[in-house]
C-alpha cells in the first residue's frame, strides 16, 4: 500500500510509493554538509546488504573499446580527456591502495562513454553507464530512483511569462555538486589512464559525487537542491529560496520579475544561497540590458559574454527547449522535420519532434496526428509505405508547418507599461467533434485604468479515440481537461484572487454539470465528479460555437490559418471588451438537455 507523505510547505498530502518513502527517509536522515559547503548523502540503495559480482573485466573491455574510438577522432579525444581531467580534479579520487582488493560484494566498476549535444556540438558529456549488466545485474538495479521532485515544466514556463523582466540561469555540473558518502564510493569505481596518457598504466578511480547515469542521481540532486533552498531561506530571503525551490527544472532556472531592483537582488541572493551549498549559479541571461550589465561577464551565458549589451542586439536562446528571442522578447519556433521515408514510424517521429509543452501549435499538430491515426485505423505496420491518398496529405502538412517559423508570441502576458493589475481572470474553453477534442485557456488582465489585455496560457488538442463515443461524452471529456488545466494554472501562477470561468458550446455538458438530481452512467458520472472536484458549477458558461476558440483544437487548422485567420492565440473578441454582460449568461438546462440526461439515465439502467 502507498504511504501518505505530508508536505507542510504545500499544505497537502501527496501519495508516495514505499520505495519513494524509503528514498526520502534515507536522504533526509543522512544528508550532511561538508567542510566546503557541499551536501553529502549516501547512495539510496534498496538494501544495505548489496552484493554485486566483480565486473572489472567488463569495465576494462569497454575502456579498451573506448581507446580505439579516441585514437580515431582527435577532437573527440581532446574533449574527452579535458572532461575526465576536470572530473578527476573536482569529482573523483584515486582508490586507496588498501581498498583495491576489497571482495565484500560492495565494489562495482562503471563504464563510461561520451556524447555530444545535438545542438551544442562543442559540449561533450561523459555518461557513466550504471545500467551495464554483468552476471545478470547492474548497479541501477540496486538503486532507488526516488519520487519526482522536479517542478512542473509548464508551471515554470507560465511563471516565466508573468512579469516584464526575465532572468534565466544554470547550475554548473549539478549532479557533481552533491557528494556521495565515503562508504558507498567503491560502488562508483571507474578505470582511466594515469595522467590521461594512453601509454601509461590503467588506474582505478572512484566518484566522490553522484554520477550522470545513475538512476538515483536526479532524485538526489533535486532533493539536495530543495534542501539548499530550505536551509538558506532565513539568511538569503524568501524570493531567492522560492526561485531555487520552484523555478528550476533540473539545472535550468527561469524567473520573471517586475522591476530592475527585484531582478538584481534575486540574482545576488540566489547566487549566494547556491554558493552556501557549494553550487555555482552562472550562465545568466536577461532581456533587460541594465540587469545584464550588473552581472559579471564571466557569469553570463556564452553568447552574451562578448556582447556590448548597450549596443549589440541580444541573441536567440533556448530556454527549457523553447526558442526565446531575447531582443524582441518573443517566443519562436525552429521546425526541423527530417527528410525520411514515408512510413508510420517516421511520421510519428516527425510529429513528436515538435516540442511545444504550452500548446501554442496544438491545432496544427493535431492535423499531423490525424494522419497518423488514419494509418493506425487501417492497421499499417510501422515500416509499411504510406498509401498515396495519405502521402499527399502528409507532404502538404509537412511543407506548411515550416511557415510556423514566422510565428512570434510575446513572452510576457502583459504589454510594456501596462501598469498595476487590478483584476485577473482565467477563461478556459473546451470543445469536441468526431475528429478530436481539446481546450484552450486565456489570461484576462485589467489594469487600474480599465485597460484590458488577454494572453494565451495553455492549449491541448487530442485526436478522438478509435473506439467511437457519442459527441456529448466527447464534449464532457474535453470539459474535464479544461477543469484540470484551470485548476493547475491557478495553483502554479503567482497571482492573487484569480476569477475562473469555463466555457463550452454544449448545452448537454452544462446540463450534466448543473444537474444534481439524476444519476448517470459510470462514464458520465465519473467525469462530472471530476469537474465538481476541480471547479464550481457556477463558473461554467455557454458560448456559441462560432465564437469558441477551442473549436480549432477539436478540428485542427493549418499553419497558415494559425498565423493569419485563427483566434486561437488571441482569444475570442468578447474577452477584449470592457462590457461584462456575458457574465450573466450562465446556462440553465432546457428541454434538449433534459432529453440527453434521460438518455444517459436509461443507458445506466440498461447497463446495470
Amino acid at each position: 500500500m502507498p504511504e501518505l507523505e505530508f508536505t507542510e510547505r504545500e499544505n497537502k498530502y501527496s501519495e508516495l510509493s514505499i520505495d519513494d518513502s524509503r528514498f526520502l527517509k534515507i536522504s533526509s536522515e543522512n544528508i550532511v554538509g561538508t567542510n566546503d559547503g557541499h551536501f553529502e548523502m549516501p547512495l539510496p540503495l534498496k538494501s544495505r546488504e548489496v552484493s554485486l559480482p566483480n565486473n572489472r573485466s567488463l569495465a576494462l573491455r569497454r575502456l579498451l573499446q573506448l581507446k580505439r574510438r579516441l585514437l580515431k577522432d582527435e577532437r573527440f579525444k581532446n574533449d574527452y580527456v579535458e572532461f575526465m581531467e576536470n572530473t578527476l580534479r573536482d569529482c573523483a579520487e584515486r582508490v586507496p591502495d588498501e581498498k583495491l582488493l576489497l571482495l565484500n560484494g560492495k565494489v562495482n566498476y562503471i563504464s563510461h562513454s561520451g556524447i555530444y549535444h545535438k545542438r551544442k556540438t562543442d559540449q561533450i558529456r561523459v555518461i557513466f553507464d550504471c545500467s551495464a549488466v554483468y552476471a545478470g545485474v547492474s548497479l541501477n538495479d540496486y538503486l532507488l530512483q526516488g519520487p519526482n521532485l522536479m517542478s512542473n515544466l509548464v508551471g515554470i514556463l507560465w511563471r516565466f511569462r508573468q512579469d516584464s523582466i526575465a532572468v534565466v540561469s544554470d547550475i554548473k555540473s549539478m549532479f557533481h555538486q552533491f557528494y556521495v558518502k565515503e562508504e558507498d564510493r567503491n560502488l562508483l569505481r571507474f578505470l582511466w589512464w594515469e595522467d590521461s596518457n594512453f601509454n601509461r598504466s590503467i588506474v582505478e578511480f572512484r566518484m566522490k559525487s553522484h554520477p550522470f547515469g545513475a538512476a538515483s542521481s536526479p532524485g538526489c540532486a533535486n532533493f539536495g537542491l530543495k534542501r539548499c533552498a530550505d536551509e538558506g531561506e532565513a539568511e538569503y530571503g524568501e524570493a531567492a529560496a522560492n526561485y531555487i525551490r520552484q523555478d528550476f527544472y533540473m539545472d535550468d532556472g527561469l524567473k520573471s520579475v517586475a522591476t530592475f531592483e527585484e531582478a538584481v537582488d534575486l540574482i545576488q541572493q540566489s547566487r549566494a544561497l547556491c554558493a552556501s551549498a557549494g553550487l555555482k549559479l552562472h550562465k545568466f541571461i536577461s532581456n533587460n540590458c541594465e540587469v545584464l550589465e550588473s552581472i559579471p561577464e564571466d557569469e553570463r551565458a556564452k553568447d552574451i559574454k562578448t556582447l556590448d549589451v548597450t549596443v549589440d542586439p541580444l541573441p536567440i536562446e533556448r530556454t527549457l527547449g523553447i526558442v526565446w528571442c531575447i531582443e524582441s522578447d518573443d517566443f519562436q519556433f525552429k521546425i526541423e522535420i527530417k527528410d525520411l521515408p514515408f512510413t508510420r514510424r517516421n511520421i510519428l517521429s516527425s510529429v513528436s519532434s515538435i516540442f511545444d509543452p504550452v500548446g501554442f501549435l496544438a491545432p496544427v499538430v493535431l492535423r499531423g496526428k490525424m494522419i497518423l491515426q488514419e494509418l493506425c485505423k487501417e492497421k499499417y505496420d510501422w515500416d509499411d509505405p504510406v498509401p498515396k491518398y495519405l502521402r499527399s496529405k502528409w507532404e502538404k502538412w509537412r511543407n506548411e508547418i515550416l511557415e510556423l517559423e514566422r510565428l512570434k508570441i510575446p513572452r510576457c502576458y502583459k504589454p510594456e507599461d501596462f501598469g498595476r493589475i487590478s483584476s485577473v481572470e482565467l477563461h478556459s474553453f473546451s470543445d469536441a467533434s468526431e475528429i478530436g477534442y481539446g481546450q484552450c485557456t486565456y489570461l484576462r488582465l485589467t489594469n487600474e485604468r480599465g485597460e484590458i489585455h488577454c494572453s494565451f496560457v495553455m492549449g491541448k488538442a487530442r485526436v478522438a479515440p478509435l473506439k467511437q463515443i457519442t459527441t456529448p461524452r466527447m464534449e464532457l471529456t474535453a470539459a474535464v481537461i479544461s477543469a484540470k488545466m484551470s485548476d493547475l494554472i491557478v495553483r502554479e501562477l503567482e497571482y492573487k484572487d484569480i476569477s475562473v470561468f469555463h466555457w463550452v458550446d454544449s448545452k448537454v455538458v452544462l446540463g450534466y454539470i448543473n444537474n444534481e438530481a439524476k444519476r448517470f452512467h459510470v462514464f458520465v458520472a465519473n467525469r462530472v465528479q471530476q469537474i465538481h472536484d476541480l471547479s464550481k458549477s457556477d463558473t461554467w458558461f455557454y458560448i456559441d460555437s462560432s465564437a469558441n476558440p477551442s473549436d480549432d483544437a477539436s478540428r485542427g487548422i493549418s499553419a497558415r490559418e494559425l498565423l493569419y485567420d485563427s483566434c486561437w492565440l488571441r482569444g475570442p473578441e468578447f474577452l477584449w471588451q470592457q462590457d461584462q454582460s456575458w457574465k450573466s449568461s450562465l446556462y440553465k438546462a432546457d428541454e434538449e438537455t433534459e432529453n440527453c440526461l434521460i438518455e444517459e439515465t436509461m443507458n445506466r439502467r440498461t447497463s446495470n
